[in-house]
């Protein structure tokens, strides 16, 4: 397949309900791909299920808790039942908190890697028989930009950072399947998650963005549709960077924009 043949391919979303996921999901089915919505949020994520396939496409609802084993069990054994292998896992649910070690509750340390680590654990663990059985597969863990670098939120910081180190580990164990892992990580995205704390941590953040803008969520589609599909094949266990040149460039480009208002 090429970046747009995905037609036929079973893909599965986590978190499609919403934000990156429902755009993924979204532009998957319109690609001809039959997307799976993996998510716990019931309501949208049947609306959208019907949406896509009222407007042609092939796609249906399975109730996920990535946290559940059990429920990662029950997932694998309906695709099991159905079309039998598993062509993309893409690992988009995730939770965010922006608190530091010591302002850090047990219960939030807890909830953040259980949804933005272990699930993405769980996935590549249940689903592993399935992507095997495609002969030719790939998965995309979605992490981010504090993956990448020194951040403040220690939960979230650490979660994303590992999703990184175990994606390379997936990489590895599942490459003789004709596997491919990799992790992606965006950086300000225009999503309900971007904007569930403070306005101010936004605005202040894109003095650091060199494109000057947050991404879209159409625009983290286009990466994870390139790492699904066959122009990526020779690409397993790396990291896929999308955030309009922030950790590349930020400091000095905040440096730079500083030093221009002094001077004007």
């Amino acid at each position: 397949m090429d970046h747009h043949g995905l037609k036929g391919l079973t893909v599965v979303v986590t978190g499609a309900a919403t934000g990156m996921g429902r755009a993924e999901a979204t532009e998957l089915a319109a690609r001809g791909a039959h997307v799976w919505i993996a998510d716990v949020a019931e309501d949208p994520g049947r609306e959208l299920a019907r949406t896509l396939t009222d407007r042609g496409g092939h796609a249906e609802f399975f109730h996920l808790d990535v946290t559940d084993p059990s429920a990662w069990a029950g997932l694998r054994d309906a695709l099991t039942e159905g079309p039998g292998v598993v062509h993309g896992l893409v690992n988009n649910a995730g939770v965010s908190h922006r608190h530091g070690i010591v302002d850090t509750a047990d219960e939030d340390w807890q909830r953040v890697l259980d949804i933005n680590l272990s699930g993405i654990f769980y996935g590549m663990k249940y689903l592993a028989p399935l992507l095997k059985a495609a002969g030719s597969a790939s998965v995309v863990n979605v992490s981010s930009i504090a993956g990448m670098t020194g951040y403040f939120a220690a939960g979230y910081a650490a979660s994303k950072w590992g999703v990184r180190g175990i994606s390379k580990t997936g990489a590895l164990e599942f490459a003789p399947w004709g596997v491919r892992v990799n992790s992606l990580h965006p950086g300000l995205v225009d999503t309900p998650l971007l904007w569930s704390g403070a306005p101010e941590f936004v605005h202040e953040s894109l003095r650091s963005v060199p494109a000057g803008r947050v991404g879209t969520p159409e625009e983290i589609t286009d990466a994870v549709l390139f790492l699904l599909s066959d122009a990526s094949r020779y690409v397993t266990g790396t990291e896929l960077v999308v955030d309009g040149g922030m950790t590349s460039a930020g400091l000095y480009h905040r440096l730079l924009s500083g030093l221009g208002d002094q001077e004007a």
